[in-house]
C-alpha cells in the first residue's frame, strides 16, 4: 500500500495508463462475472493517486480511470447505435466515446473537487475514510439525475449478493456504493498507517461487514394475502422486425399463442415492452377485444408492452397496459434521450440514421398515475431502465405489492447489458422489499423475490416461458419511506465537517 502513494509522482502516461487499467475491471464486479470485491480494490490505486494530486492532475486522473470503468462497462451502447441502429460503424465508435467520455467527466469532477477542497498529506485518514466516499458517493448520484441521469454502474449493484446487500433496503443502492467507497479508503489507510488504522479502520471493517450480514436476516415487509401465479412470455421476436409492418402478424400471433397455453394455469401473465409496435387503437377491435374476452372468460390477467396515441392524435406514449379484470396504461415517465426523445432534435435528425428510427419522439407520462391492478392487487410497472431509477420507483409505494418491468433487451444483443440489467432489477426488490416480474424480448426475464433473489429466469436468445408462483408484500421498508434524501444529506454533513477540520488545522 506504500507503494501506491507513487502513483502520484509517476509521470503521466505510466500513471494514467495503470489507472486506467484499474477502471477497466471495475465493470468485472458487476454481472454476468459478479467478483464484488472489484468494486473497493480498483478504487483503491485511483484515492492512492487523489492523495497528493494538483487539481488539474487529479481531474486528468479520474478521467481516464472513468474511460476505464465506462469504456468495458458501457460498451453495449455501440452494438446498439451500429448493429441495431444501423449507423456506420465509424460514426457508432464516434458517439459511443463521446457517451463514454461524458460519464468519465463524473470522476474528473470528483477528482478535481478532492484535490481542490479536500483536506490533503498528514491528514490522510480525514481524506481516505470521510471526503473521498462522500464525493464519489455525491458524484454517482450527480450521475442518477443531471441531464436525466445515467446510473449505471454505480458501486452498489455489484453488492447485490454480498454481505453489504442487508444495507439495500435501509440505505438504497447509493448507500451501498458509499460504503464500497468507504472500504476501499480504509484498506488504503491501513496499509499506510498500520499501527494509527489497526485500532479505528479494523473494527469500522468488521462492523460494516457483519452488520451487513445481521440487516439482511430482518424482513422489512410481510406477505399481502396468498401467491399468484404468474407467467412471462418472452417472444424472442428478431429485432430486425420491430419496425416492419409485414411482421406484425406474426408477431401478435407468437405472443397470442404462447399466452394461451398459461390461461387455465396463471392469475397474471405478462408480456414485453414493445410486445406490440403498433398503436393500442390500430388493433383493438381486431385484436385486443377478443383477447380482453378470453381473459376474463379464464380470470386471467395480462400486462403487455405497447404504444399508445394520445386523443389529441399528436402525442404518443411507451406503455405498460393491464387487460382482463381490469383495463389501464402506465406511460412511461422517464424516457431515454436519443432514443424515446431527440434532445437538439432540429440539429440532429437526419444527419445520424440511429436519430430516425420510428417512434423515437414519445411523450412522458405524468409524474402521478393510477396503478395498474391485476389479480386483485396494485402493481408498480416500469418499462426497460426505468427500474434504474430507484428514487422514481418509491413513488408507488408503499401501495403497489409487486414490481413490473417490460424490457426491450434486443438492442444489446450479447452484450454485458441484460446481465446488468437484471441486477439492476434485483436491486430494486432489495430496496423495496417487493417482488419483481421481469418479462424481457429476448432475456434476461425474470421472477425475483422480496430479497432479490433469482426464484426462476429464462434462457436469452429462446423462446421462452417462465412460470412461477409470486408472494405480494406490504408494508415499506426504511429506503421507500425516506428515499436517498438522508444519505445524501449525511454525506453532505460529512464534507462540511472534514472541510471545517482542514481549516480548524490550518490556523
Amino acid at each position: 500500500m506504500q507503494g501506491l502513494l507513487m502513483l502520484a509522482r509517476l509521470p503521466d502516461w505510466p500513471r494514467r495508463l495503470l489507472l486506467l487499467l484499474a477502471g477497466a475491471t471495475l465493470p468485472l464486479a458487476f454481472a454476468p462475472v459478479g467478483f464484488f470485491p472489484l468494486a473497493f480494490l480498483a478504487l483503491i490505486p485511483l484515492f492512492a493517486a487523489w492523495q497528493r494530486a494538483l487539481p488539474r492532475q487529479a481531474l486528468g486522473d479520474g478521467f481516464v480511470f472513468g474511460l476505464g470503468q465506462f469504456g468495458v462497462g458501457v460498451s453495449w451502447v455501440y452494438v446498439a447505435i451500429h448493429q441495431f441502429g444501423n449507423s456506420p460503424a465509424p460514426v457508432a465508435v464516434v458517439l459511443t466515446f463521446l457517451f463514454v467520455a461524458v460519464l468519465a467527466a463524473v470522476p474528473a469532477l470528483v477528482g478535481y473537487l478532492a484535490a481542490r477542497f479536500a483536506p490533503q498529506g498528514r491528514h490522510s485518514a480525514v481524506l481516505l475514510l470521510l471526503w473521498l466516499p462522500a464525493l464519489w458517493t455525491l458524484g454517482e448520484w450527480f450521475r442518477g439525475w443531471f441531464l436525466t441521469g445515467f446510473p449505471w454502474l454505480n458501486l452498489g449493484y455489484s453488492q447485490i449478493d454480498s454481505p453489504l446487500g442487508g444495507y439495500a433496503p435501509l440505505i438504497g443502492v447509493y448507500g451501498l456504493s458509499w460504503i464500497c467507497a468507504l472500504t476501499a479508503g480504509s484498506l488504503l489507510w491501513l496499509g499506510q498507517a498500520r499501527q494509527a488504522a489497526l485500532r479505528l479502520v479494523l473494527p469500522l471493517l468488521l462492523l460494516l461487514w457483519v452488520g451487513g450480514v445481521l440487516l439482511g436476516m430482518l424482513t422489512w415487509t410481510t406477505p399481502l394475502g396468498e401467491p399468484v401465479r404468474t407467467t412471462l412470455i418472452q417472444g424472442n421476436v428478431p429485432q430486425s422486425t420491430k419496425w416492419n409492418p409485414e411482421a406484425t402478424r406474426d408477431r401478435l400471433q407468437r405472443y397470442a399463442g404462447l399466452t394461451q397455453k398459461y390461461f387455465d394455469d396463471s392469475d397474471i401473465i405478462i408480456w414485453p415492452e414493445n410486445a406490440v409496435t403498433v398503436f393500442y387503437h390500430d388493433i383493438k377491435a381486431a385484436f385486443f377485444d377478443g383477447l380482453a374476452e378470453d381473459l376474463r372468460a379464464t380470470g386471467t390477467d395480462l400486462i403487455l408492452g405497447v404504444p399508445l396515441l394520445d386523443d389529441d392524435g399528436e402525442r404518443y406514449y411507451t406503455t405498460m397496459m393491464s387487460l382482463g379484470s381490469s383495463h389501464g396504461f402506465y406511460r412511461k415517465r422517464h424516457l431515454v434521450p436519443f432514443g424515446e426523445f431527440l434532445p437538439l432534435e432540429e440539429f440532429l435528425r437526419g444527419m445520424i440514421r440511429f436519430f430516425d428510427l420510428p417512434m423515437s419522439s414519445f411523450s412522458p407520462g405524468p409524474d402521478e398515475q393510477p396503478l395498474l391492478e391485476v389479480a386483485g392487487h396494485k402493481v408498480a410497472a416500469t418499462v426497460c431502465y426505468e427500474d434504474a431509477f430507484g428514487e422514481e420507483m418509491i413513488d408507488f409505494l408503499p401501495e403497489a405489492s409487486m414490481l413490473v418491468n417490460g424490457s426491450n433487451n434486443a438492442w444489446y444483443g450479447n452484450s454485458l447489458a441484460p446481465h446488468q440489467h437484471l441486477q439492476i432489477s434485483r436491486m430494486r426488490a432489495l430496496e423495496t422489499g417487493r417482488p419483481m416480474l421481469r418479462a424481457t424480448t429476448n432475456g434476461i426475464s425474470a421472477l425475483i423475490d422480496e430479497k432479490g433473489a433469482i426464484q426462476a429466469r429464462s434462457r436469452q436468445f429462446e423462446t421462452d416461458t417462465i412460470t412461477g408462483l409470486v408472494q405480494p408484500m406490504q408494508g415499506a421498508t426504511p429506503y421507500v419511506r425516506w428515499g436517498n434524501w438522508p444519505l445524501v444529506i449525511l454525506l453532505l454533513m460529512l464534507l462540511a465537517g472534514a472541510r471545517l477540520f482542514r481549516c480548524g488545522r490550518a490556523s
